[in-house]
Formats: structure tokens, C-alpha cells, sequence
């Protein structure tokens, strides 16, 4: 069953029914931004998480593993704080990383095991459990149906811009709502998770429903965006359903849950392209007659990921022989006599001929903000993919050149 009509409305993660939110800064950050995030729903609901493929894996990534498991997949809520990843910091961080989900059940008076808890920031660094817990009691107090802006706010680091979402679905099966925040701009690659995003919905389903529509619903969206390649150590997406609007969903409504999740993490996974560090352009990379999707997605990373492509696209230069060498050494099947290379509408090389006359048309093309490439593997196969990413600029490297310091 597929959704009706999905229209995009305000209220990013507490726009579905039965969730409040709060966003407040406790000190974690030096600049006295917002640092500490809550988000609760109104009893325990079911949940579901994708997490880091990274093996180095962060305090908080191990406890919201562990809890999710020893709720049955359910969860009444999530904490997070920026400015300290809490990452290879030993017994310590986990020691921080359970207080903060044992505070936060605390303070909402729910079961420890109920508990979420993220952290985005700088590496090795130890979290202060004193700002910690008087940002939870603050983010308590501050708690509402409207709480959504400020929410997406206390998770930010590097971003420059909060990114949240949120869209209404009717359906056959009734009307219910997803939304969402999500931070990231740099270490993005998709790997997944490649960030953090967190997403509430009022639809009313299983734990076991909702984690096959999440995992489906990020694989064409969080984990379809790439910046610089960097898998991070704390990169999760966490979904809770309150079913607060009545509308039941069941195993049969998969397709409908997946459209309906992937309609509010698309515009979500975007942002944070967009807001990429250093970013100027938006890049969206399609990749088609490939053997398979598999190859047709491995090919695309690599062109997303190819510091020339990112360069010479930052820098308006057509230079659509870097397309054609990452698409060959991708390792995917590649056929160049029967390959084709698009920027933008501009075909500028296709089954072994370049089309250098064509260059100054794309040229002008790159100078926009949001640019389409394409290549065609040339396998007369019918695998295809499509991963976004960024330009890579010089302010890329000054703002992690200094990331510490």
C-alpha cells in the first residue's frame, strides 16, 4: 500500500502527535550555544535504531544499544548533547553515558531501559556530568509540543543551519504524521549511520515493523549522502512511533511506512549535504546502466567521494574525464566504449567520443548551487543509483584544520 498524498507541514520532530521536545544550553559548548537535546514521548513506545558501521564505536552508541535491546525495542526517550562526542574515552564514557540515560529516566519519573542517549563533538574528550545534568533538568522543564526548533538546535555542531522536517500522510489507512531533526556536516560518509537523526511518527505499529521500515527508509537516505568520506564513531538514527493518531499499521503497510519515514529523512539527509563543511554546491550523482544497484551505488560513492570530482566541480571546470576514471577503477562493471558522461542536460562524452565543444555550456551550468551529474556504466545493465554530496572547498580544510583548536 502507498501513501495517498504526503504534504510537508511545520513542527519538525514534535509534529506528530503524542512527542515533546526541548533544546537548552547547559555550558557543554564554550560558545554558550545550544548543547543539550531531549525528546519524549508520553509513555514507552516502540522504537527502533540504525547504528555506525565505524568499529570504533562511541560510549553512547553501546548503551542505546544495549537498552534498546532490554526494552523489547521501545523507548519513552531520547537525550543528547553536542560539543563532546563522548568517543574513546574507556570506562569513563560509559560510566557518562549510562548516568545521562539514568538521569534522564529520573527526571521523567520512566524505566532506565527506556532510555536513548547520543553525543556529537570533538573526540577524547570526557563529558561534564555536572552541565550534563543540569542541562537534563533544564531540557525537563523546558519540555513541549512545540519544542521541535529549539530540539534541532541543541544537537548542531559544526552545521550551520538546524535541520528538521516534517510531513503529513493520508492514506487508505487514515491520516498520521512523521517528523525529524538530524545534524551533521562533516565526517559524513555513507556507511551508515553518518550522523545523527532522530524521528518520531504517531502512526501506531510494531517494534519489529518499525525497525524494517527505518533500516529501508535510511538506506536510500542517510545512507545515501556523503560529504568527505569519514564514518564516524557516534552516527545514529533513532525512530520512535507513539500511535497517537490512531492509524494501525501491519505487515502488510510496509511500503506505506518506508515512503512515509523516507519522506521526512530525505529532505533531512539533504540538509545535511548542503550545510556540508565548506559546502557551496549541492551535488546529486546518478549512476545507471550498471549490472546491478550494487555496482550502480559503489560507483557513485566513488564519484562522491572523489576529492577532483568535489574540486572541479566547486572550482566550474567540465572536467568530465576525472567522471570517467573514478567510474572505471569503481570496481564495478565499466564498458567506455558504450559509456556516457553527463553534467547537468550537457552530454559531454558518450560511447568513446568527447564532446569538447560543449564544454563552455556545462561550464555556465556550474556556476549554480545545485548540480546533477551522470554517468552510464555502459553495461546495458539496469542497475541504478543516486548518492548526494558536496563540493569540496577550501573552507573544508581551514574549518578541520583547526577542528580543535
Amino acid at each position: 500500500m502507498s501513501a495517498i498524498e504526503i504534504t510537508p507541514i511545520d513542527g519538525g520532530i514534535t509534529a506528530p502527535g503524542g512527542f515533546r521536545a526541548a533544546g537548552v544550553a547547559c555550558g557543554i559548548k564554550a560558545s554558550g550555544k545550544h548543547d543539550l537535546t531531549l525528546v519524549a514521548a508520553e509513555r514507552p513506545v516502540p522504537a527502533a535504531a540504525v547504528f555506525t558501521t565505524n568499529l570504533a564505536q562511541a560510549a553512547p552508541i553501546l548503551v542505546s544499544r544495549n537498552r534498546l535491546a532490554a526494552s523489547g525495542g521501545h523507548a519513552a526517550a531520547i537525550v543528547v548533547n553536542s560539543g563532546c562526542a563522548n568517543a574513546c574515552t574507556g570506562v569513563d564514557g560509559m560510566t557518562h553515558a549510562n548516568a545521562m540515560a539514568d538521569l534522564t529516566a529520573a527526571t521523567l519519573g520512566v524505566d532506565p531501559s527506556s532510555v536513548l542517549v547520543a553525543s556529537t563533538g570533538v573526540i577524547g574528550v570526557k563529558l561534564d556530568m555536572a552541565k550534563v545534568e543540569r542541562g537534563i533538568t533544564m531540557a525537563a522543564a523546558a519540555l513541549s509540543p512545540t519544542g521541535g526548533g529549539d530540539a534541532a538546535l541543541g544537537i548542531m555542531t559544526t552545521d550551520p543551519f538546524p535541520k528538521e522536517a516534517a510531513i503529513e500522510i493520508v492514506s487508505a489507512k487514515g491520516t498520521f504524521r512523521v517528523g525529524g531533526i538530524a545534524k551533521g556536516s562533516g565526517m559524513i560518509e555513507p556507511m551508515m549511520a553518518t550522523m545523527l537523526g532522530f524521528v518520531t511518527t504517531d502512526a501506531q505499529v510494531t517494534p519489529g515493523l518499525l525497525q524494517r521500515a527505518l533500516r529501508a527508509a535510511v538506506d536510500d537516505t542517510f545512507n545515501a549522502i556523503t560529504v568527505d568520506g569519514e564514518c564516524s564513531t557516534n552516527d545514529c538514527v533513532f525512530a520512535l512511533a507513539s500511535g497517537a493518531s490512531g492509524v494501525v499499521l501491519e505487515a502488510t503497510d510496509l511500503r506505506l511506512l518506508v515512503d512515509a519515514l523516507r519522506g521526512a529523512c530525505e529532505p533531512l539527509a539533504i540538509g545535511i549535504v548542503r550545510g556540508g563543511e565548506g559546502a557551496t554546491k549541492l551535488i546529486t550523482v546518478n549512476v545507471g546502466g550498471a549490472r546491478s544497484d550494487s555496482d550502480a551505488k559503489r560507483t557513485a560513492r566513488a564519484i562522491a567521494n572523489s576529492p577532483l570530482v568535489k574540486t572541479a566541480i566547486h572550482g566550474g571546470d567540465p572536467n568530465w574525464g576525472r567522471l570517467v576514471a573514478v567510474a572505471g577503477r569503481s570496481g564495478a562493471a565499466f564498458s567506455l566504449d558504450r559509456a556516457v558522461v553527463r553534467i547537468g542536460p550537457i552530454e559531454l562524452f558518450s560511447d568513446g567520443t568527447p564532446h569538447d565543444e560543449r564544454a563552455p555550456e556545462a561550464a555556465e551550468y556550474l556556476k549554480g548551487h545545485d548540480i546533477d551529474v551522470f554517468v552510464d556504466l555502459g553495461t546495458g545493465g539496469q542497475g541504478q543509483s543516486r548518492i548526494w554530496t558536496c563540493d569540496l572547498s577550501a573552507e573544508y580544510v581551514r574549518i578541520n584544520a583547526d577542528y580543535r583548536t
